[in-house]
C-alpha cells in the first residue's frame, strides 16, 4: 500500500510541476507581449490611399475615395442614397495559400467622431458591374478591383476604413485623409 501511495504522490507532484512550469511560460510570454505592445511593436500601422495594407490572407490597396454621389447604377435600375454614397475603389489581392472569399459586408467606414458605417451591399451590386466585391472567391496570387459603397449622411465626412479578410478578422485601418 505504501508503494501505491508513494507513486500516487510522486505522479501528482510531477503533474503539479508540469502545470506550474506551463503557467510560468505563459506568464513570461504574456509579459513579453505586453512589453512589446507598450513599446508600440505590435500596434497595427495605418495605411494611406495607395499603400498596401494586410489583414489575414488579403492585401488591400485603396485606390480612390469619392463621396457626394446621389445614385449608383443606370438610369433604368439602380439605388438612390438615403444621404450620400461614398464610393471606395479597392484592389484586393489574396496573399494566402488557399482561396479566400471577399465579403463586402465585412468592410467598415468611420467618421472622425468614431461613428461606424457598414458597406451597402445592394448599392455595391450596382456600382460593380461584375460584382467583384461581394462574396468573390479569390485564389492565391489573384486579385480583384472593385468598389465598396457606403451610404452616409450628407453632412458626414469619412476619415478611415477598417478592411477585413473575413467577418472574424482583426482588420486593418486605412486613412482617407
Amino acid at each position: 500500500m505504501r508503494k501505491v501511495t508513494t507513486l500516487a504522490l510522486l505522479a501528482t507532484g510531477l503533474v503539479a510541476l508540469g502545470c506550474g512550469a506551463g503557467s510560468t511560460d505563459d506568464a513570461t510570454s504574456s509579459s513579453r507581449a505586453d512589453a512589446g505592445a507598450a513599446k508600440g511593436e505590435d500596434k497595427p500601422k495605418t495605411a494611406k490611399i495607395g499603400q498596401p495594407a494586410r489583414d489575414g490572407k488579403f492585401e488591400f490597396t485603396v485606390k480612390s475615395s469619392k463621396c457626394g454621389v446621389a445614385k449608383v447604377g443606370t438610369s433604368m435600375i439602380g439605388d438612390k442614397a438615403q444621404g450620400q454614397f461614398c464610393l471606395i475603389t479597392v484592389n484586393v489581392k489574396n496573399i494566402g495559400k488557399e482561396a479566400q472569399t471577399l465579403d463586402g459586408s465585412s468592410q467598415k467606414a468611420l467618421a472622425a467622431d468614431g461613428t461606424e458605417y457598414s458597406s451597402d451591399s445592394e448599392a455595391g451590386l450596382y456600382a460593380n458591374k461584375d460584382g467583384s466585391t461581394f462574396f468573390e472567391d479569390i485564389n492565391p496570387g489573384n486579385q480583384v478591383t472593385g468598389v465598396f459603397v457606403f451610404d452616409i449622411p450628407k453632412n458626414v465626412k469619412l476619415t478611415k476604413l477598417e478592411l477585413h479578410d473575413s467577418m472574424f478578422s482583426g482588420g486593418v485601418t486605412v486613412s482617407l485623409a
